[in-house]
């Protein structure tokens, strides 16, 4: 699996270096810019950018942006976001553009090497990986929001847990649920969203990008 990088703390981008290179991952570029990253990911195409939202030269948005316009040039290109900031403009435009394979990690809130691993691993593969602080941020204004007003509180737990990228047996876990009763409320969810039967995980991503795309209403 090849790993695009862009932490501009020099430190820090090299202890993601080897963090990931310990795991079995390879490392094809590790940058510290935003026009670094966007030249580096349209070039290299990896399977999945570690990306930080605040890099040179203005330290505002500079990596989410490059990010942004990488996935214009290369669809579906997948992303996870590393960082210490939840920009919620940017972030909304870049997990709800319809493509799957995203991520928003919070740095303060990785505890150990494997969950971070995962994560990286899990976004490659297509899916998901959200931090319940983003997803709270980010979702704050959906309360109103057809179809999801649709959704029972039980099946908006149930799709918060589906953006965090857990599993069924996960979340039945969380909320001291069977399995059978989350596969209930996943198949409701999928319903209310309008979304047609096909491959399980495929529906889960989607689902997933049609509850951040209602954050930018």
């Amino acid at each position: 699996m090849r790993v695009v990088i862009a932490e501009d703390l020099h430190l820090l981008r090299e202890g993601l270096v080897h963090l990931l290179e310990a795991h079995g991952l390879h490392v094809a570029s590790a940058v510290e810019s935003g026009p670094e990253l966007l030249k580096a990911l349209v070039e290299l195409r990896p399977d999945v950018a570690v990306v930080d939202v605040r890099l040179p030269p203005t330290f505002t948005d500079e990596g989410l942006q490059a990010a942004l316009a990488a996935r214009r040039a290369v669809p579906g290109l997948p992303v996870l976001v590393l960082s210490q900031h939840v920009e919620q403009l940017y972030a909304r435009e870049l997990l709800a553009d319809g493509t799957g394979a995203v991520g928003y990690l919070l740095k303060d809130r990785v505890f150990n090497a494997e969950q971070f691993v995962d994560a990286v691993r899990r976004v490659a593969a297509g899916g998901t990986a959200m931090d319940p602080e983003v997803i709270a941020k980010l979702l704050a204004s959906t309360a109103r929001h057809q179809p999801l007003a649709a959704l029972t509180p039980r099946e908006r737990e149930v799709l918060e847990l589906m953006a965090e990228g857990r599993s069924n047996s996960a979340i039945s876990q969380r909320l001291f649920l069977s399995e059978s009763a989350v596969g209930k409320h996943t198949a409701g969810i999928f319903a209310k969203l309008g979304l047609a039967p096909s491959d399980d995980d495929n529906r889960r991503v989607l689902a997933v990008l049609a509850y951040l795309n209602a954050a930018r209403g």
